[in-house]
């Protein structure tokens, strides 16, 4: 995108940094600490931020190395860390003003816990997998009843029972209708009771229809306990044990506790069964833990009215998302929106900016303030000059400072909006689709927030990196590609043009196949380079370039004044200009890959290179060979600027070496659009191509020899025959004919009977003499010999599946095959048979 707006001549910036990955980074040096056996809390808050310094010092600058090396054309002048000095000053700001519009707010709610890491995560950092695990069915007596009133409940996790404040059913579930507003007693709790209510909420189908409910530790449970008023309870510490609420089982870890709860239902007779059943396990995108439902006190953006503003934006089309099929998952994110936990308890990161008052309820008297100072002097004014603070030890999620990053970069809080308004209207962003919530939308939350305006006015989305198996790329499995190996082996270029080639939006898998077949295609633009280079005048032959000089292709005028061959590239080119700059404008980047490679390759390589060399090496006209120059570097210098995109480092090489380039092709400008074609003109070059694939394909049928020239009389009407004859050269060559035997009518020669007659396209034919291809007597001997061996091998193909005992007995893919066998012989049979009679006819002749 840089590279291609550059080039139109538009003002660009590509402002590169990095986050600091809060509990990514605090949990590699944690594990980095763990191996030298030490704990962070061992070294304290101040030394652990050092030593994670001192690690991103050592480690921090890899992706940016990678990014470097894959050319991203970035001004690393600016580089950002949201760390940085600015940017946290930033951080700082937005908490203080969001706090001051009553958007932050403490409180005490369920959130998703990592254990290991003790801290909440996000419930986007938080991925499922389906799991092997089971479903223990237990019973729940009913207070006051006889033994036979009891409930059975299914559950995948008994070892939160102690936290159970209620027993449901379905209100429409007749099984169970006489039991709603009784009494449930809670198994091993010493006869604790719950009461047993009905909603709709409850799936009658789910184990035995009747659920028990526990808030402190089920996201769906909590919001019915919430709607209906049901106490919370918490039966878990933040390390994952169980607490005193669990009576005997506390201080055991959660999975041990299970166990034996489910030992002691067994002895007590309250374990009904326990039976295989696949989870659905959340586990933590950072650790990889399972992640434990928790109620824990901590920092939260009230989020609905941010998310209107976002949510207009898009509506509005001042922002536009691609591919389209995004801006639904956008909406329905957004429309259903809840609260963002923003504190994580870790010690890296932007610390929250919250002071507490010594002595005081933390929930209830606290103090926002943009440092300590300033902290300090308004808890005097309320408290007196004695008074004693302390800061919130939690820091904030990173992709809360992340999401100021489209304008705490360029100068926010000090730059005004109608800055950032004038800067906005030019501005994309470009970004996995895996973090469109993560990140984009809250970018456009804040943005629209802090800045009155949307921070881009288009996102494009790029689906992951996956391998050749389409598997997601993880340490785990060790198929993690390193790009720096990649480039190594198969060039910067051949990569990012793989990559560039995807679908927008879509997945990639990235193949060993595919790097190959695109590192080829380097090799090949290098060649061609080489080959254009190796064919100009020296540098000084004077008159010679001043003989290219006059050739211009700006005008209808000039183009005609071409031969054919060169109306043809040109008019190809033109053409692509504007279908590559439309595609480029449109964000479709593989088809513009693909549009250049098939030009490029198809087009240009396979032809038009090959039929200059009828100008350049078997013309007496200079002019004919100035022509054939010109056009090359013409064509092949478009080709560089509009492929430079995607592959600047061969393609500025090439640029380089091409002689009067007095700028980098990287800030050259880019090809103009609507210039000359002559659609007339490539349909009669496409007749000369169909005429040359059928000669090439009768050639390869008769076995002719590769530098063996034959002779042709090529038929047509005289208007055809008119603009081939003017390429005979050409023709001649691309298809090793005798240029003194080719003879251009208007009927058949006189030795029709005795040649191979082809019809290339409509009104255009060719008749290759036999006796100039092959000596027909051999020929006829050596096909009857191939004819028996064929007919031997049909017969044993159709012996096997005449066989009922093959038919009926073998594998229905392996008939299918031999099936596909015998009806390829047949048809090789047949041309074999046809060519052998026509080869016999004309002996006879």
């Amino acid at each position: 995108m840089v590279r291609y707006h550059r080039m139109k001549g538009r003002p660009t910036l590509w402002l590169p940094g990095t986050d600091h990955a809060g509990i990514a980074t605090q949990l590699v040096v944690e594990r980095m600490l763990a191996s030298e056996g030490i704990q962070r809390v061992d070294l304290g808050r101040e030394e652990f931020a050092k030593r994670i310094w001192d690690w991103k010092e050592k480690y921090g600058g890899t992706i940016t190395n990678q990014i470097k090396r894959l050319g991203a054309s970035c001004d690393w002048t600016r580089e950002r860390f949201t760390l940085d000095a600015e940017l946290s000053r930033a951080v700082v700001e937005a908490f203080v003003r969001l706090h001051e519009k009553g958007l932050i707010y403490q409180g005490s709610y369920l959130v998703n816990w990592s254990p290991n890491l003790q801290t909440a995560v996000s419930d986007l950092e938080v991925e499922y997998s389906q799991e092997p695990g089971a479903l223990y069915y237990i019973k729940y007596r009913v207070a006051g009843g006889s033994r036979d009133d009891y409930l059975t409940i299914a559950t995948t996790r008994p070892e939160t029972l102690f936290g159970d404040t209620a027993v449901a059913v379905n209100p429409e579930d007749e099984r169970y209708s006489k039991y709603i507003g009784k009494m449930a007693i809670v198994p091993l709790t010493f006869g604790r009771h719950v009461p047993i209510i009905s909603d709709k909420y409850v799936d009658k189908d789910f184990g035995t229809g009747v659920l028990k409910i526990s808030p402190g530790h089920d996201h769906n449970d909590y919001l019915l306990a919430r709607k209906l008023g049901l106490p919370i309870l918490n039966v878990m510490n933040k390390d994952a044990t169980l607490n005193e609420v669990a009576g005997l089982y506390c201080g055991l870890d959660r999975f041990e506790a299970r166990k034996k709860l489910w030992s002691d239902l067994e002895e007590t007779g309250l374990a009904v069964k326990k039976e295989a059943y696949n989870l659905r396990v959340p586990r933590s995108q950072r650790g990889g833990e399972i992640v434990e439902p928790l109620i824990s006190k901590q920092w939260f953006v009230t989020m609905e009215p941010l998310a209107e503003k976002a949510l207009k934006a898009v509506e509005k089309g001042e922002l536009t998302i691609m591919p389209e099929r995004f801006e639904k998952i956008y909406k329905h994110w957004l429309s259903n929106i809840k609260d963002w936990c923003i504190s994580r308890q870790l010690w890296w990161g932007h610390r929250i900016p919250v002071w507490y008052i010594v002595g005081k309820d933390s929930e209830e008297e606290y103090i926002v303030a943009r440092n300590g100072a300033e902290a300090l002097e308004k808890a005097q004014e309320k408290y007196g000059k004695h008074v004693e603070i302390y800061q919130d030890p939690d820091v904030l999620d990173t992709w809360f400072s992340s999401g100021l990053w489209p304008f705490s970069t360029l100068g926010w809080p000090d730059v005004s909006a109608e800055d950032f308004k004038r800067f906005y209207p030019t501005s994309i962003l470009e970004t996995g689709h895996d973090i469109l919530f993560f990140w984009v939308a809250r970018m456009v939350m804040m943005g629209i927030e802090f800045t009155g305006t949307v921070p881009f006015t288009n996102v494009y989305l790029h689906g992951l990196i996956r391998d050749s198996q389409g598997r997601k790329m993880s340490k785990t499995l060790g198929n993690v590609i390193d790009p720096l190996d990649t480039i190594q082996e198969y060039g910067t270029d051949a990569l990012r043009f793989t990559l560039a080639l995807g679908t927008p939006g879509q997945d990639l898998n990235l193949s060993v196949e595919r790097l190959a077949s695109n590192k080829a295609f380097t090799n090949k633009l290098w060649n061609a380079g080489k080959f254009i280079l190796q064919n100009l005048p020296s540098k000084s032959d004077l008159s010679s370039w001043e003989a290219l000089s006059i050739y211009k292709f700006d005008m209808v005028e000039s183009l005609l004044k071409l031969p054919l061959a060169e109306r043809w590239v040109v008019s190809k080119l033109h053409i692509l200009i504007d279908t590559v700059t439309s595609s480029y404008d449109k964000y479709f980047f593989g088809d513009v890959g693909r549009e250049l490679y098939d030009f490029f390759w198809a087009d240009f390589a396979d032809w038009y290179i090959e039929a200059s060399k009828a100008r350049l090496y078997h013309s007496e006209s200079q002019s004919r060979a100035s022509v054939a120059q010109s056009v090359l570097l013409y064509v092949f210098g478009n080709i560089l600027k509009m492929l430079h995109p995607f592959m600047p480092f061969v393609t500025e090489e090439l640029w380089q070496a091409l002689p009067s380039r007095e700028e980098a092709l990287m800030a050259s400008a880019w090809p103009l659009t609507s210039l000359p074609r002559h659609v007339e003109s490539i349909k009669q070059f496409e007749n000369l191509q169909a005429l040359t694939r059928s000669i090439r394909n009768i050639r390869a049928e008769y076995s002719v020899e590769p530098a063996k020239r034959i002779s042709a009389s090529i038929v047509a009407s005289s208007e055809v025959i008119e603009y081939i004859s003017r390429e005979k050269e050409v023709l001649a060559l691309l298809c090793r004919l005798d240029l003194q035997n080719m003879i251009f009518t208007d009927s058949a020669p006189g030795n029709a009977n005795q040649s191979v007659h082809i019809v290339a396209s409509e009104g255009l034919e060719a008749y290759l003499p036999l006796a100039d291809m092959v000596d027909i007597s051999s020929e006829v001997e050596r096909l009857s010999k191939r004819l028996v061996k064929m007919q031997a091998e049909y017969d044993g193909l159709m012996a096997r599946l005449s066989s009922p005992s093959f038919v009926e007995k073998a594998p229905e893919h392996i008939v299918r095959g031999v099936q596909e066998k015998a009806r390829e012989a047949e048809e090789k049979l047949t041309l074999t048979r046809n060519q052998l009679a026509f080869l016999e006819s004309s002996v006879l002749v």
